[in-house]
C-alpha cells in the first residue's frame, strides 16, 4: 500500500512541475499522454490496485481519485490559459491602428447605356407609354413573318442574323414584343419595348449585341402627324429644345409609309466628323403600321391604325454623352464609366 501511495504522490509532484513549464498545446498533450495515456505512468500505477488487500483499497482509491482530479483540472486550466494567450496574440497581430487615415470606398456609377435607357423610358412614360418585354431567343415567325418580312429579305440571311436552330433566332430587334402584345391585347395600345438585340456586325459603330427601344401605338384614327408629334417631343426632351428634327422617306417591311428620323448635330453648326459633314445625325426609324401586320394578329386594318418606331439605345447614348467609339461601352473600364 505504501509503495503505491508513494508512487501516486510522486506522479502528482512530477506532473505538476511539468505543467508549470508548458508553453504550447503540443507540450500539454504530451504531458497528458505521458501520465494518462494507455501506457501512461498514472494508468500503469493504478494497475497495482488489484494486488492490494481489500481493506487497503478504499484509502488508495480515494487518494488516486484526488490526484487524478487535481491533475486533470490543472491540465484543463493550462489549456484555457494557452488558448487565451493564443487569442491575445492573434488580436495583437490583427490590431488596427485607428490613427491611420481611412480608405474611401470606390463608388460605382450607372453605365451610359443604363442612364440612356432610364431617360428614354422616363420620356415615353410621360407620354402615356408602358414598358413591355419579350424573349431574346425568338421564333422566326415573330421576328420576321408576322412583321411582313418576306422570305427573300436580306435581313434573314445567315450573315445578318444569329440562328439558334431551324426557325429559332436571337431577335434582331424588339419588334416581336409588339406582335406578342397585340396577340394578347385589343387596342388601344401604347407601349415601348426596350431590350437587347443581336446582329452579326462589329465595327466602330456596331456590335453583335446592342440595345433597342421600339414603340407602338394602335388605336382608331391614328395619323402620321401624331407620330411626328411624339418623336419631335422625344428628340427635344432627350437632346434639348434647340434640336431640329427632320423626316426622310424610307422603307421598312412592317410600316408604310416609313421614314428615317434625323436630328440636327449637337456637336457642330456646319458639319463635323460625327455627322459626316451633313449637320444631321440619324437616330431612329418609324412609320405607320402596315395593314399586313395588323392582319397577322387578327386586327381589322379598316378599324385600327397605328404607328411604330425603333431606336438604337447605344447610338443615342453615343450622341447624348459624346462617345466616339461604341466599343468603349463594352470594355468595363471604370475610367470610362466615371466620366458620365
Amino acid at each position: 500500500m505504501n509503495q503505491l501511495a508513494d508512487r501516486l504522490q510522486q506522479i502528482r509532484t512530477e506532473a505538476l512541475e511539468a505543467l508549470e513549464n508548458i508553453t504550447n498545446q503540443v507540450e500539454l498533450e504530451e504531458i497528458r499522454v505521458r501520465y494518462f495515456g494507455r501506457k501512461g505512468e498514472y494508468t500503469t500505477a493504478m494497475r497495482g490496485m488489484g494486488k492490494l488487500l481489500p481493506e487497503e483499497r478504499p484509502a488508495i482509491g480515494k487518494l488516486s481519485n484526488q490526484i487524478r482530479t487535481q491533475l486533470m483540472e490543472t491540465i484543463e486550466s493550462v489549456a484555457t490559459d494557452l488558448a487565451q494567450q493564443k487569442r491575445e496574440q492573434q488580436l495583437l497581430a490583427e490590431q488596427i491602428d485607428i490613427t491611420l487615415p481611412g480608405r474611401s470606398a470606390q463608388v460605382g456609377k450607372k453605365h451610359p447605356i443604363t442612364q440612356t435607357l432610364e431617360i428614354i423610358t422616363y420620356i415615353f412614360h410621360g407620354m402615356g407609354f408602358q414598358v413591355a418585354e419579350g424573349p431574346e431567343v425568338e421564333l422566326e415567325y415573330y421576328n420576321f413573318d408576322a412583321l411582313n418580312t418576306p422570305p427573300e429579305h436580306p435581313a434573314r440571311d445567315l450573315q445578318d442574323t444569329f440562328y439558334i436552330s431551324e426557325g429559332v433566332v436571337l431577335r434582331t430587334h424588339t419588334s416581336p414584343v409588339q406582335i406578342r402584345v397585340m396577340e394578347k391585347q385589343q387596342p388601344p395600345i401604347r407601349i415601348i419595348a426596350p431590350g437587347r438585340v443581336y446582329r452579326r456586325d462589329y465595327d466602330i459603330s456596331h456590335t453583335p449585341m446592342f440595345h433597342q427601344v421600339e414603340g407602338l401605338l394602335v388605336d382608331r384614327n391614328v395619323s402620321f402627324s401624331e407620330l411626328k408629334g411624339v418623336l419631335y417631343s422625344f428628340a427635344r426632351q432627350m437632346f434639348g429644345q434647340q434640336t431640329e428634327v427632320r423626316f426622310r422617306p424610307h422603307f421598312f417591311p412592317f410600316t408604310e409609309p416609313s421614314a428615317e428620323v434625323d436630328i440636327s448635330c449637337p456637336f457642330c453648326q456646319k458639319g463635323c466628323r460625327t455627322c459626316s459633314g451633313t449637320g444631321w445625325i440619324e437616330i431612329l426609324g418609324a412609320g405607320v403600321v402596315d395593314p399586313n401586320v395588323f392582319r397577322s394578329v387578327g386586327y381589322d386594318p379598316e378599324q385600327y391604325t397605328g404607328f411604330a418606331f425603333g431606336m438604337g439605345v447605344d447610338r443615342i447614348a453615343m450622341i447624348k454623352f459624346g462617345i466616339t467609339d461604341l466599343r468603349l461601352m463594352l470594355e468595363n473600364d471604370m475610367r470610362f464609366a466615371e466620366q458620365f
